[in-house]
């Protein structure tokens, strides 16, 4: 009973309104019951089977949100009950009906605040460490030397070094007067 009461307490407003619609839609199937009754209790399982995954903080995608599929769950309970209206007392029909309304208006709502989408992005992985260098055995180095620099694989040791002279812009040499031989 106590996970139920911390699970109760991670849903949002929304999701706990759907959560009462659906149990409120297995409690309208009392009475004659047929197989109806029996898509209806499983519509609104699957429901609080989506809700208490997201409680639990379960992640999976769902190609069009939460919302969309408790407004698609209410609308398929709402046609359930609509096609057994005449077999059944109409004061359960319109309990049922009122609490298929009601989760839809849940399943609007969180559609409405809820992304689309709600996996969080997944965090980019670190690159590989190169087998080379590693941050550990990192030589010390004395304030005369230059730093070293780690080399890639496909670098040679000339391209991998610090440029420490400038070269001279390229053009025409200066001329100056002819040296003695």
């Amino acid at each position: 009973m106590a996970t139920v009461v911390q699970l109760w307490r991670r849903l949002g407003f929304e999701q706990k309104v759907a959560a009462l619609a659906s149990v409120l839609l297995i409690v309208s199937t009392f009475g004659p019951f047929s197989l109806v009754e029996a898509g209806v209790i499983l519509t609104a399982g699957g429901v609080l089977a989506l809700l208490r995954a997201r409680a639990e903080g379960r992640q999976f995608h769902l190609p069009f949100g939460d919302g969309t599929v408790i407004l698609a769950a209410a609308g398929w309970a709402a046609l359930l009950i609509v096609t057994r209206l005449f077999d059944r007392p109409l004061g359960q029909n319109v309990l049922a009906l009122a609490c298929a309304a009601l989760l839809a208006a849940a399943g609007l709502r969180e559609r409405a605040i809820r992304p689309r989408d709600d996996v969080a992005p997944r965090p980019t992985p670190a690159p590989p460490a190169s087998p080379v260098w590693s941050a550990e055995a990192e030589p010390e180095t004395v304030a005369d030397e230059p730093p070293t620099v780690p080399l890639a694989r496909d670098e040679d040791a000339t391209s991998a070094l610090p440029r420490t002279t400038r070269r001279a812009p390229r053009g025409p040499r200066p001329q100056g007067p002819p040296r003695p031989r």
